[in-house]
């Protein structure tokens, strides 16, 4: 059972601000402060500074709070495997090109099973579901697009090729178009902390290009309203290929590729480092 200072700690770390930590734990002020203490006192360190009216953790404190996560979740996971009767729970992310267009099979495989299992999926962003996971509110997150690795225990999932959707019959389909080609072209991307987004900027970083010097951009988060707008002429995109397979089949969508720009991406299995329990989920990365 995890001491309630942890809790305290990692709880003061999330909303960086002791009254409303106070208020999320229902303990008052002094306590929350009390607790503190007794950590810094402990580990001979301070955890927190404030820079003016600014609260901010030291470099003991980030230390600390990668370290208490892995326990708090730890703790929480022992407990449910240590209930009589308890039926087996799994809380599961997948950013939106995984939890639309590529999870399915394995979510089936999952709930056949284990047919007395509880289970969640969350699909939003790579940024807000690393969030998730941080906070012990996901058990491990499937996600696209760039991360700090050395924060998180990360496998390889599987590779995916990355490229440009236009109109069937649009000036560039099926061409290799140089990036200044673009420039007439209203960009439409997903929105910021999306890994498909992170992908394609970074593939402009690699050519001195950046997504704001381009004239015409327009930012949705759905794919459907995305390949929708597309495929009516409204602008051009770029997605993962299992987001656009059906519509390249059909021939509603066609593909493009960047001159000099290579573009793919990886889809990784993520989880909190130091984790006791991840390799019960090995089948879902095979």
């Amino acid at each position: 059972m995890l001491d309630p200072r942890w809790n305290t700690f990692l709880i003061l770390c999330e909303t960086m601000n002791y009254t409303r930590a106070a208020e999320r734990l229902c303990l008052t002020q002094p306590a929350v402060t009390h607790h503190i203490r007794y950590l810094e006192e402990h580990y001979g360190c301070r955890l927190f500074v404030y820079e003016g009216k600014v609260l901010r953790l030291t470099e003991q404190g980030l230390r600390l709070r990668e370290l208490a996560r892995s326990l708090a979740y730890n703790s929480q996971k022992v407990e449910e495997a240590m209930a009589v009767d308890v039926p087996m729970s799994l809380r599961v992310g997948a950013s939106k090109t995984i939890g639309e267009y590529v999870i399915a099979p394995k979510v089936e495989k999952f709930l056949r099973a284990h047919p007395e299992a509880t289970f969640s999926l969350m699909v939003d962003n790579t940024s807000v579901l690393l969030q998730e996971l941080e906070g012990g509110r996901l058990d491990f997150a499937l996600v696209e697009g760039f991360f700090q690795r050395d924060r998180y225990e990360s496998t390889l999932y599987r590779k995916e090729e990355f490229f440009g959707v236009c109109p069937s019959g649009h000036r560039l389909a099926g061409r290799v178009v140089p990036v200044e080609e673009l420039a007439g072209e209203r960009l439409i991307v997903r929105e910021s902390g999306s890994g498909t987004r992170a992908i394609f900027e970074e593939a402009l970083h690699r050519q001195n290009y950046a997504l704001y010097g381009f004239p015409n951009v327009v930012t949705i988060s759905d794919f459907s309203t995305i390949k929708s707008l597309v495929a009516d002429g409204l602008g051009v995109s770029f997605l993962y290929a299992p987001v656009v397979e059906k519509e390249l089949e059909q021939g509603t969508l066609a593909r493009f590729d960047l001159e000099g720009i290579p573009m793919g991406g990886a889809f990784y299995f993520v989880c909190l480092k130091d984790n006791l329990f991840s390799s019960a989920w090995a089948d879902w990365i095979q």
